[in-house]
């Protein structure tokens, strides 16, 4: 009795890890040299009200749709401070690659 329920078990385990595996391979995103594609384009960006900065310095980031593996999802504008006096935001942006998708380049500092 004992040998069968560790039979079940194991065989429940193995059912379970060959769907995983399944499903991560059907997904609609793909990698190619580790970026993310996707196979469809972004939806345009979400106007968004900007509220008065929290201080001298600040620098308005503004939000984007990422990619969370299913769907897009917006990621709302923020403020923030550069890593120095001179830096200045560049935003994330979505990439069109026709053989693989859409690939999303993250903001950053520059």
């Amino acid at each position: 009795m004992r040998n069968r329920r560790v039979i079940q078990a194991f065989t429940h385990a193995v059912v379970v890890a060959t769907a995983l595996t399944a499903a991560a391979a059907c997904a609609s995103a793909a990698t190619h040299h580790s970026r993310v594609y996707v196979r469809v384009g972004p939806p345009a960006p979400i106007v968004e009200t900007r509220v008065v900065a929290p201080g001298r310095g600040y620098v308005w980031i503004p939000g984007y749709h990422a990619w969370d593996g299913r769907a897009y999802v917006w990621r709302p504008g923020r403020w923030g401070r550069g890593p120095y006096a001179s830096a200045h935001w560049v935003p994330a942006r979505w990439v069109h690659d026709r053989r693989h998708g859409w690939y999303l380049v993250e903001g950053h500092w520059r």
